[in-house]
């Protein structure tokens, strides 16, 4: 499947100007009390991976206050592998996941599994790294002053560390560090693309982050988190600024939006957003949904859509922005056919993805058919009372399989690849009287990983 973006000008991401090591300034002065770093108070944006790098002045003081060995290194290893995963005593993230999660749980929990591994990856490469190539601290020992955040330590971990060779200047920086680290791994969970995410930095590291990360980690713990919280959270993270709720975000530099933009939709996540590097765009905004309230929609029947009079073929689909009003901005999909244009809400065809089901191809068409095109250019919302209707979109772009999930009404509507197989179970014809018949847009099957 082509990639999409918005903008829809292809870009070339620029490398970011911040060397992936920051250097720190030979200044006695510039290290030790609350300062860990030499960030200037504003202008600091770095990468996943270049802030990790920069908080190895931390791990460096660590290792010559305690006299840390390449024994211990496993120690440390065990540690921020407990407080990076999920489910163990010692987690940052408390965040029971079963099977009747809810599904931005489920992707951001995983999310959190994936990027735990990594940064412990990293932290364990660094330590063995740092023992044998220090990184230059000026003016003798490191000493900081790191106020608790009350992240448990295993039973090794706390031996080594507060105990044996282990003292307050050890605890104080290790604390700091675990928890800089702890901020990295949130503060980059709406992305698909982590790593690649510009992360603005200040003399405290990521601890600007806190207030937003725990309305965020509130929401995700205690309720179902809303789409718009996830998003409101990574703007804040990139932007240093809230916003009015929406589905996406311009930034100095890029746009984060829904990764099933250049995702295949029958496997695309539903929640996370990818962030795409565009240096035109300067002033943040938030994207919104044409109608807030879809139930206030116009709708058709699709039995009373026109039938089809040729094959429809493939579509040609793109995504086009309206310009910023009051801090926020609409786009839409454009779909095309033989010079005619269809054009649907692109906020309302994400909705439609997050809100439908998904199944297996053995599924079984419905009795019931109606056309993709057709549907596509009817006002308002499409549904159907009178039995379940199969769209068939195969064949099509997955930009236009969304712009379809958005002219559809989003209440039992599912996606369901095409089954390539010789035999099939019998068509579903009954719904579950909770709103009206489904209907199923028929897709291609998801290429292999």
């Amino acid at each position: 499947m082509p990639r999409t973006s918005i903008p829809t000008t292809p870009v070339t991401p620029t490398a970011p100007a911040i060397p992936t090591t920051p250097a720190i300034p030979a200044t006695p002065a510039a290290l030790g009390g609350s300062r860990w770093n030499t960030f200037p108070a504003a202008g600091t944006t770095l990468t996943a991976r270049e802030f990790f790098t920069a908080t190895e002045p931390l791990l460096q003081g660590i290792i010559d206050d305690n006299a840390l060995t390449s024994a211990d290194i496993e120690v440390l290893e065990g540690q921020i592998r407990a407080t990076l995963a999920l489910g163990t005593r010692e987690t940052s993230l408390p965040l029971f996941l079963g099977p009747d999660s809810a599904s931005a749980a489920r992707e951001l929990g995983a999310q959190a599994e994936t990027i735990g591994q990594e940064l412990a990856s990293w932290s364990t490469e660094a330590l063995k790294r740092l023992l044998t190539a220090p990184v230059p601290l000026p003016a003798g020992p490191l000493v900081v002053r790191s106020h608790c955040y009350g992240h448990l330590l295993t039973p090794p971990a706390a031996d080594l560390l507060r105990g044996r060779r282990g003292g307050p200047v050890t605890m104080q920086l290790y604390n700091e560090w675990l928890h800089q680290i702890v901020l990295l791994r949130d503060a980059v969970l709406p992305f698909t693309n982590w790593q690649d995410a510009p992360l603005p930095i200040t003399p405290t590291g990521l601890r600007h982050t806190e207030p937003a990360r725990d309305a965020f980690l509130t929401e995700l713990l205690v309720r179902q988190i809303r789409h718009t919280s996830i998003v409101a959270f990574a703007r804040t993270v990139v932007t240093g600024t809230s916003g009015p709720a929406g589905y996406g975000f311009d930034a100095s530099g890029g746009t984060a939006l829904p990764a099933v933009l250049d995702q295949p939709p029958l496997t695309a996540p539903r929640h996370l957003l990818t962030w795409r590097p565009d240096p035109s765009v300067g002033e943040a905004a938030t994207y919104v949904a044409e109608i807030q309230d879809y139930y206030a929609a116009p709708r058709t029947l699709v039995e009373d859509l026109p039938p089809a009079t040729t094959a429809s073929g493939p579509l040609a689909a793109r995504p086009v922005t309206a310009p910023v009003v009051d801090g926020t901005r609409t786009a839409r999909i454009e779909v095309t056919r033989d010079g005619t244009t269809a054009h649907v809400d692109l906020g309302q065809a994400l909705r439609g993805h997050r809100f439908t089901q998904r199944e297996s191809p053995d599924a079984g068409d419905a009795p019931g058919t109606a056309d993709a095109w057709s549907a596509l250019r009817a006002p308002g919302l499409v549904w159907t009372q009178d039995g379940d209707v199969t769209l068939d979109a195969t064949g099509q772009d997955g930009l236009v399989v969304l712009a379809l999930l958005g002219r559809l009404y989003p209440e039992n509507l599912t996606l369901r690849p095409a089954d390539r197989s010789a035999g099939r179970s019998a068509a579903r014809t009954t719904t579950d009287g909770t709103g009206p018949s489904r209907l199923t847009i028929l897709v291609d099957p998801a290429p292999a990983p």
